[in-house]
């Protein structure tokens, strides 16, 4: 795939205001499968979030056929929100062959776009590292003798160089099964691959971020026990989902409903 990701190194990281130290409010979604007549339909869930969160992350399936003119649709959706925006694409980005042309259009409405790749923004007095990947499927099954995904090994590359204080991974595809309760179980295998699991624990990031699986839950962890959360719009049935991750907790504010949950601090 060409390269269309945006890496911010820690010494040209941008700063943003957190509302306290130690803490980052992420604020995410995915799936938003976004078509041409369904245009602002995200907007008024959009608007104001910069009062709740320090940064949006989008978890892929951003269109409905990956056409140029729905990558321009949710381009306008997340221009001017006054926070950063952090991106990975789905399969669904890349139906119509045109991947590299959403991706591109995203980041000159100031999208990052991460493709097995991170970066680190300053929330305050807090460095947030992202890295991201679409991710593949696979499924979950335990193979004797399976050679290691060159892909995933870049992607846990990116997420153990990152020079934060704070970890997220974020991948479309599951890197876990906990999120994909409520979906067919013949279906694990198009919807996550353990191996995406495997190079999110190498790194012990604070939360997982995922999207794809439409009838599974938002809750989850991986077999090492870092909190995993599915913001399909489909799972979390509204226009985001916050988190406050950092510390000793990780916070669902939306409805300040805490979230009993591991973290790495």
């Amino acid at each position: 795939m060409p390269d269309t990701h945006a890496s911010v190194s820690p010494a040209k990281a941008a700063t943003w205001t957190t509302v306290r130290s130690g803490r980052v409010r992420v604020a995410a979604v995915g799936d938003l499968h976004m078509t041409i007549d369904q245009a602002g339909r995200f907007g008024p869930s959009f608007r104001g979030v910069h009062e709740r969160a320090d940064v949006l992350l989008l978890a892929g399936d951003l269109t409905q056929n990956g056409t140029p003119a729905e990558a321009q649709c949710v381009a306008s959706e997340v221009t001017g929100l006054g926070l950063p925006v952090i991106a990975v694409l789905g399969n669904h980005d890349h139906l119509s062959g045109a991947g590299a042309t959403v991706a591109a259009i995203l980041q000159n409405a100031g999208v990052h776009v991460l493709d097995e790749t991170g970066m680190v923004l300053m929330c305050g007095g807090t460095r947030l590292g992202v890295a991201g990947i679409m991710g593949f499927g696979g499924g979950f099954a335990v193979v004797p003798g399976r050679r290691s995904d060159e892909r995933a090994e870049r992607f846990a590359d990116a997420l153990a160089r990152l020079d934060c204080d704070v970890r997220v991974a974020m991948t479309h595809y599951a890197p876990a099964t906990g999120t994909l309760a409520g979906e067919p179980a013949r279906l694990y295998s198009v919807l996550g691959s353990s191996s995406l699991g495997e190079a999110i624990d190498a790194a012990r990031p604070d939360l997982a971020i995922h999207g794809h699986a439409h009838h599974g839950c938002e809750h989850g962890t991986t077999p090492a026990g870092v909190p995993v959360r599915n913001v399909a719009y489909p799972v979390i049935r509204q226009g985001l989902r916050v988190y406050e991750v950092g510390g000793s907790s990780l916070a669902g504010t939306r409805q300040i409903q805490t979230v009993t949950a591991r973290c790495r601090r």
